[in-house]
């Protein structure tokens, strides 16, 4: 089954520690289900010093299961799931299911 959510939408958690932010998919994971958005789930992380950067704590985001996030409706701003419809010129496009908005483009 793909992956109805992808990189560049705007979601928002909706359980975990972070329920209730918003943010983009920065990256998508479609073999493990899982999606990278911004400021979200943020981990810290103990790196050696190397050439190009030096060392420390450095705080990054950590991927968060594809479940636990839901698009944001265009129209609205809340939380919506996504179907999919075709258009006249035969163009299959994903659908916000709460208002019928067409997603992206």
């Amino acid at each position: 089954m793909a992956m109805k959510i992808k990189k560049g939408d705007q979601v928002i958690v909706i359980t975990g520690r972070d329920k209730g932010k918003t943010g983009e998919v920065v990256k998508s994971m479609p073999k493990e289900n899982k999606v990278v958005v911004q400021g979200i789930n943020m981990v810290k992380r103990h790196t050696k010093p190397t050439q190009e950067s030096a060392g420390g704590i450095v705080s990054k985001e950590s991927p968060i299961h594809v479940s636990n996030v839901a698009l944001i409706d265009p129209k609205s701003g809340k939380a919506t799931r996504v179907g999919f419809k075709v258009e006249k010129d035969g163009q299959k496009v994903r659908v916000a299911k709460r208002s019928g908005e067409v997603i992206g483009k």
